[in-house]
């Protein structure tokens, strides 16, 4: 929005209530905060399920929101459970072009990573979704993946995405070629990156490091334990830097093997780029479909290199050898041979590889690039363009 604006164009934000919005002028329109972590009733709970699935509220306070804001085009992230896709029917009423981004595989997977918080998993591919619930794909919960199921049989019974979407936007070229795969219509779905704030200028760089970098949710899809593994076999010392539900068990698997690891918690703004510039380099040891890691970027503009587990988008944004190295996800010896090689290269190649990964992100992941292709997909939609700024 805030990019859109200062080109010139009037938008209008639709979302749900909470406390962590930024204001808005158009929150009367926001429908009531739902957060599935908090201990409803469950009457409560069977009401939210049903507003999941299909939300009456929401497709009312948009309709007030268009009353108020008659737009041409409206850009969907995340609607799933706060809004759902009930709100598509009302756009298309009212002529509106919708654009979706998918920054996540809901559109194929009920559970939306192809992960059934063990191995990837795509036994949905076929359309029968069961799977989903009988491998409780949902945090391992039989409840969760039974109501996700539900509710992917119900909007794919009603067609609420196929029926009402006119393009939906890939971060990463794997995600339009798993879409694809997975039957959706490949004129109707675009590549373009997310944009990264702050890529417009270039950072100095800071010499390298001792120690190698992950920061990012501590999930056990995220691959953390095989980093763990990795790094003792190797003897380089890791910082992980991020919260999350497998933090302790990580800190006993690190004792237990001798792994050299500093756990710093959840870091962002300055610290976090004080610790990307401390490090050598950083790693993504990922175990499941990543989109497009904004962590990579992240490290990149800083003058980084990443070690990426080659799997989901990953692999198309390091160029081996030049940007970053790739290795074989899951695998605690490819791994391990990765981290001692960075650990021995020189510190000016490590530098010059850097200053490579940060001239690509800034070209591919800029916000120029990404206002210019969607601008493009906007025009190509039939959606008239502002001349520019007032």
């Amino acid at each position: 929005m805030r990019l859109f604006a200062e080109r010139g164009w009037p938008v209008a934000a639709f979302a749900m209530h909470h406390p962590a919005n930024e204001p808005s002028p158009w929150s009367r329109h926001f429908v009531a905060e739902i957060e599935y972590g908090r201990p409803y009733s469950w009457s409560e709970k069977l009401r939210k399920a049903g507003q999941a699935i299909y939300s009456l509220e929401a497709r009312r306070n948009l309709a007030g929101l268009l009353d108020a804001f008659p737009a041409e085009i409206a850009h969907l992230h995340n609607i799933y459970h706060h809004l759902s896709p009930s709100i598509l029917p009302v756009l298309k009423r009212r002529g509106l072009k919708t654009v979706m981004t998918a920054h996540d595989l809901k559109l194929a997977c009920p559970a939306y990573r192809m992960h059934n918080g063990r191995t990837v998993c795509e036994r949905c591919r076929s359309g029968f979704l069961l799977p989903c619930t009988l491998r409780r794909c949902l945090h391992g919960s039989l409840a969760l993946s039974a109501l996700v199921t539900l509710e992917s049989s119900v909007h794919r019974l009603l067609g609420l995405y196929r029926r009402h979407l006119d393009a939906v936007v890939c971060p990463s070229r794997f995600y339009r070629d798993t879409l694809i795969a997975w039957g959706w219509p490949a004129d109707r779905l675009v590549h373009i990156p997310n944009p990264v704030r702050g890529l417009d200028g270039a950072v100095a760089p800071v010499p390298p490091g001792r120690h190698v970098l992950h920061f990012g949710r501590l999930s056990q899809e995220k691959g953390l334990a095989t980093l763990i593994r990795a790094a003792a076999a190797a003897a380089v010392p890791v910082v992980l830097a991020g919260e999350g539900p497998e933090r302790a068990g990580l800190e006993r698997l690190a004792a237990a093997c001798g792994a050299d690891i500093v756990f710093r918690g959840r870091l962002d703004g300055a610290a976090l780029a004080a610790e990307i510039d401390a490090a050598r380099a950083c790693v993504l040891p990922s175990e499941w479909y990543e989109n497009a890691p904004m962590s990579l970027v992240e490290a990149a503009a800083r003058g980084r290199i990443t070690l990426g587990a080659a799997i989901g988008g990953i692999p198309e944004m390091i160029r081996p050898g030049e940007t970053g190295f790739l290795f074989k996800t899951g695998s605690v010896a490819d791994l391990a041979s990765r981290l001692r090689e960075v650990a021995t290269l020189p510190d000016v190649r490590l530098t010059t590889m850097g200053t490579a990964a940060a001239a690509f992100v800034r070209g591919a992941f800029g916000e120029a690039a990404y206002v210019a292709a969607m601008t493009d997909l906007y025009r190509s939609l039939g959606v008239r363009i502002p001349a520019g700024p007032p």
